[in-house]
């Protein structure tokens, strides 16, 4: 039960995050519906990809479009009273990428991938929606800047895996990984945590 609404509050999440990407951009409603969809899908689609399972989730169901496009409405209705639009979509990109870990992981275990790759997968599901999302507004996506990002995933993977080896109730590890790499996000931007910069000097 938890893991459905988990999973529906992921895709709202990112599609705000999308949303606000667009309507910063100053484009259109269209445009800024296919920026709120592709960073909703853009993880999910990437992950079943590589895993071959076809045809990819969002076109086996509908619920995910209705999502999408509510929550684009929701965030064009109500952009006035997010005044500050880099602040919230930074907050919903972060709680976007603390519960698409989760599910990302859980596809592999569903699968029986090794706890490594499981991972992996929850990060390319976590990340790549951003990835995508920042490419179509011209900016240099987040991931390849030197805040921490995937790597906050990486951890809270760890940490997922390490909440099973205790045997910990999967609702309690749902909700104490995807908190864990919202808070080191949080927390690493908050505090400017970050990778030093590769420079030719």
């Amino acid at each position: 039960m938890i893991f459905s609404i988990l999973d529906i509050l992921g895709l709202i999440a990112f599609a705000i995050s999308g949303a606000l990407a667009g309507i910063e951009k100053k484009l259109d409603f269209f445009g800024v519906f296919v920026i709120a969809m592709v960073t909703s899908i853009g993880g999910g689609t990437l992950r079943d990809l590589l895993i071959g399972n076809t045809p990819v989730f969002w076109l086996l169901n509908l619920q995910t479009f209705y999502i999408v496009v509510a929550a684009t409405i929701i965030s064009i209705i109500f952009r006035q009273y997010l005044s500050f639009l880099r602040t919230s979509l930074f907050l919903f990109d972060t709680i976007g990428i603390g519960i698409f870990t989760i599910i990302g992981i859980e596809k592999g275990l569903s699968i029986n991938f090794s706890p490594i790759v499981c991972i992996l997968l929850g990060t390319v599901t976590a990340c790549f929606g951003g990835v995508a999302r920042d490419i179509l507004c011209n900016e240099i996506p987040v991931i390849f800047r030197k805040e921490i990002y995937a790597t906050a995933c990486l951890m809270g993977g760890f940490m997922f895996f390490g909440l099973k080896l205790l045997h910990v109730n999967d609702d309690v590890i749902y909700v104490g990984t995807a908190g864990t790499i919202i808070l080191i996000r949080i927390l690493a931007v908050r505090h400017n945590w970050s990778f030093p910069k590769i420079e030719i000097k």
